[in-house]
């Protein structure tokens, strides 16, 4: 017989468990701009019409797209989770959207990108996540503000009067509804942006959650997708919070209490391919950076702009594969991990993971690292890198330095003896093992 029970709602918290556990995703950020090659704003930048800007949907026929392929590198980098730009603010869908013929399947290439990035990723076995602008700058009932490409026409108020945010908005939702009905689950939903009242810096005619028609909006979301997850960019709380190019220096909160958040960071500060811009981050830095993100309790989604062909550039093969490398020998310090409540040393990041503690050393020192809080503590530690013992003691505090014996110190600190010569890693990780699992009060 079969049951009539209906399943509880997913909270909150039941919602973001693995999105709080994997920790790492990757941002795919592809569309018409990627021809461009010169930044994803490129038709904001360059006050296209939208007209002049439809000329590279007229030729757009990226012969080396593999999704395959995208979802392989994602995985081989250990990212657990893929997000890719449905629609960016230029408007142009890459899915085979019945709400409108700017998409994907009029173009050369007239394939369902969406599709296709859905199955790969899906079976890869990772989870998926869709990126959707709330922001279209090719709609014609989409009011013209300060970020539109036409905010400096001398005809904008009489342009604008043409345009209805009412229709736009039965748009938006109805895109969204296809996203979520014709593609199976999808695990991750991105909306960007609000831009009412209250935006740093202010932009004329803004736009938020009235205008998205966004409480109306989330609740569509829920209905036809209960376990998804959202972000907060709709001008009303998500489930996470987005810094986006900056690193918190803290766990991030809301009213006083943490919340789960994800920085969202580039490898050369463009989104969209950008075929000049060679501003690139070392893989040191980035493991760093998702080392930092950890420490605080946050994820890092970081993006790739595949160029105009649908390919990866060397230079972000070159990173993922860097980030893969480490995370081979080191993803347990990741994964499944959080926020210590034991206080690390300068240079050094904490993550804990139950009675593991993870010791990520920015700054290799010499000989001795001093551990606060943790003398009588620890019953193993070793290199993570290749499973080497790292011997440690105590010092008592009053001993006297000496010409070849180091000094006392405060009382509770444990000393790491460390091997002169640093791993040869991105980030050396020393891993202990803990007798109590919780701080000392």
């Amino acid at each position: 017989m079969l049951s009539t029970t209906t399943p509880p709602t997913p909270t909150a918290d039941t919602r973001s468990a693995w999105f709080r556990h994997d920790r790492f995703g990757l941002f795919v950020h592809w569309g018409l701009y990627a021809m461009g090659a010169r930044h994803e704003w490129l038709m904001s930048r360059e006050q296209m019409t939208a007209q002049q800007y439809e000329r590279f949907a007229a030729r757009f026929d990226p012969d080396l797209f593999d999704a395959s392929e995208w979802a392989a590198a994602a995985k081989a980098a250990g990212a657990q989770y893929v997000v890719l730009t449905a629609k960016h603010h230029d408007g142009f869908c890459l899915w085979d959207s019945a709400l409108t013929d700017y998409t994907v399947m009029h173009t050369p290439f007239g394939r369902d990108v969406v599709a296709a990035f859905v199955d790969a990723v899906r079976a890869a076995g990772l989870k998926v996540g869709l990126y959707y602008s709330l922001l279209d700058w090719h709609h014609p009932d989409f009011l013209i503000d300060g970020f539109h490409p036409q905010r400096d026409a001398p005809n904008v108020t009489e342009l604008n009067q043409s345009r209805d945010m009412a229709r736009y908005r039965e748009y938006l939702h109805g895109q969204v509804r296809e996203l979520l009905t014709h593609y199976g689950t999808i695990d991750y939903l991105f909306f960007d942006f609000s831009y009412a009242s209250g935006h740093n810096p202010p932009v004329w005619g803004g736009k938020g959650a009235e205008e998205w028609g966004s409480a109306e909006l989330l609740t569509m979301v829920r209905e036809l997708q209960p376990g998804i997850l959202v972000n907060d960019r709709l001008g009303v709380p998500g489930d996470f919070v987005t810094p986006e190019q900056y690193q918190p220096d803290r766990p991030m909160e809301r009213s006083g209490m943490q919340v789960p958040w994800e920085a969202c960071q580039t490898l050369n500060g463009s989104w969209g391919y950008d075929r000049d811009n060679t501003d690139y981050k070392s893989v040191d830095l980035l493991v760093r950076m998702l080392i930092d993100g950890v420490a605080k309790n946050g994820n890092l989604l970081l993006n790739v702009g595949p160029n105009g062909r649908g390919a990866f550039d060397p230079n972000a093969e070159h990173a993922l594969a860097g980030i893969g490398e480490w995370m081979r020998l080191h993803a347990r310090s990741i994964r499944g991990a959080g926020a210590s409540g034991f206080v690390p040393p300068s240079d050094v990041r904490y993550t804990q993971r139950g009675d593991r503690l993870y010791v990520h050393v920015f700054a290799w020192p010499f000989g001795s690292l001093h551990l606060l809080g943790l003398a009588d503590r620890v019953e193993y530690a070793q290199l993570l890198n290749d499973g080497s013992e790292v011997r440690f003691r105590v010092i008592d505090p009053d001993t006297a330095a000496q010409n070849l014996t180091q000094g006392g110190q405060p009382a509770g600190t444990l000393t790491l003896e460390l091997p002169v010569r640093r791993p040869d890693v991105a980030v050396p990780v020393i891993e202990i093992f803990l007798r109590d699992a919780n701080p000392a009060e």
